[in-house]
C-alpha cells in the first residue's frame, strides 16, 4: 500500500468537508462503529454523523480529532490494522481487565500511550 493510500485511510487527507481531517477515515482506521467512536471521542453520534456528512468540525474540536488521529496511527504501529477495533473492545489484563475503550472513557488514555511506548521501545512491563 502506498504512503498516500495509507495516509488517506488514517484520516490525514482532506475529507468531504475539505478540512484537513477526515473524521470517517479516523473512525474507520480505528475499526469502530459510529456509536463506539462517539464514546471514544467523547462526542455525540449526531456530531460525528454531521462531520462525516461534510460539516466541518469547529476549531475547538480539531485538537481532540488530531489527538485521536495520533492515537490511531500509534495503535496501527503496534496492533494489526484490522485488529485495532476488536482490540479496543476486548477486556485486557494489562488494563486490569478493562477494555481499552473503557480506559479512554475514564480519561486514562496515558495508559494506552505508555503501553505503546513500552511495545515500541522493547521495555519490559
Amino acid at each position: 500500500m502506498s504512503q498516500r493510500t495509507r495516509d488517506r485511510r488514517v484520516g490525514s487527507r482532506a475529507g468531504p468537508s475539505g478540512g484537513e481531517l477526515d473524521v470517517r477515515a479516523i473512525r474507520e482506521g480505528l475499526g469502530l462503529a459510529r456509536k463506539d467512536f462517539a464514546r471514544f471521542a467523547g462526542l455525540s453520534e449526531r456530531t460525528i454523523a454531521s462531520w462525516e456528512a461534510g460539516m466541518a468540525p469547529p476549531p475547538s474540536r480539531l485538537s481532540r480529532l488530531n489527538e485521536l488521529l495520533r492515537l490511531q496511527r500509534a495503535l496501527a504501529r503496534v496492533v494489526r490494522e484490522e485488529a485495532v477495533g476488536p482490540w479496543l473492545g476486548t477486556p485486557n489484563p494489562a488494563f486490569s481487565g478493562l477494555k481499552p475503550l473503557e480506559v479512554i472513557e475514564r480519561g486514562e488514555v496515558d495508559r494506552l500511550w505508555r503501553m505503546i511506548y513500552e511495545i515500541e521501545s522493547g521495555t519490559p512491563t
